[in-house]
């Protein structure tokens, strides 16, 4: 069965997360393990750890993912929100290794105010010195990675990782000092102006894939719509097939088996009770289908 899953809220301990995830229909998802709008967070409580390794065991529940804190800027052009920022990005790093997660998501940041070569350069130090010391041997479950996968962008100007050349680069500098690959989401790949709608468009945006991130480095597939127009670079995601990418893209994505080895994570709206698992339901019956 392929792992397909959404992200969820923890109200009420961490592990909750789990029985969230499974009354959506998902064997697989995605969390956050702060709040990803303050800088300071509070250490994993070991007994929570321990519930949700549980649960993930009874309801085989696997990979599962955070997703750092929004604040975080690693390439900022300000040694103060660098500052914060490494030191948030560790933060996030050991509470995704004390929960067992597989992986931690990040979004690199904006080099507002540098050159993209001088933003690439700080992200990938920030990362190395948020990284110093951490003991990764503890990762996750037995027999599987700990990774930190870096994100594409919604191409935003000065957003690094737009392009996905600025994906493979950084992967590229932080392959010697840190276990990375890499998210993707579909949302960003379409607004940031890849088709991945029209036949021909897959088939070229895939041979960029491959000659960028390469197929094996995604583990991660953020699966979103867009209420945006591919090319507008606007984030704004919508339900499944039923947004400007359509149900037929998701299709083509589930049914390519060069991305059999990975999760795919709905991060849609959550405008009514159930629209969790009514998105878990689109993308599973398209996976089906």
């Amino acid at each position: 069965m392929k792992q397909i899953g959404v992200h969820v809220g923890t109200a009420g301990g961490v592990w909750t997360a789990v029985d969230r995830a499974v009354a959506a229909g998902a064997n697989t998802f995605q969390i956050f393990s702060a709040s990803p709008r303050m800088w300071k967070a509070s250490p994993v409580k070991p007994a929570d750890a321990k519930k949700m390794a549980e649960l993930r065991a009874k309801h085989d529940v696997n990979p599962v993912a955070v997703h750092a804190s929004y604040l975080i800027n690693l390439c900022s052009q300000t040694e103060s929100v660098r500052a914060n920022s490494i030191a948030a990005f560790r933060g996030e790093v050991e509470r995704a290794l004390d929960l067992g997660a597989e992986f931690l998501v990040l979004h690199p940041g904006s080099w507002k105010g540098l050159t993209r070569e001088q933003g690439l350069t700080y992200a990938a130090q920030s990362i190395e010195r948020a990284i110093e010391g951490i003991d990764f041997s503890k990762a996750a479950s037995p027999g599987k990675d700990f990774r930190i996968l870096i994100e594409n962008t919604a191409g935003a100007e000065f957003s690094l990782g737009g392009k996905l050349e600025q994906v493979a680069e950084l992967v590229e500098c932080l392959k010697a000092c840190a276990p990375v690959g890499v998210c993707l989401d579909t949302c960003h790949v379409h607004v940031a102006g890849y088709d991945i709608v029209t036949t021909d468009g897959y088939i070229e945006t895939m041979k960029l894939v491959e000659s960028t991130v390469g197929f094996e480095a995604v583990k991660v597939w953020h699966c979103n719509d867009a209420k945006a127009a591919m090319g507008s670079k606007l984030d704004r995601h919508e339900h499944i097939g039923e947004g400007t990418i359509g149900a037929e893209a998701f299709r083509r994505l589930l049914h390519d088996a060069r991305f059999d080895h990975c999760a795919f994570i709905a991060e849609t709206p959550v405008d009514n009770p159930g629209d969790e698992a009514r998105n878990v339901g689109v993308l599973r019956a398209l996976a089906a289908g």
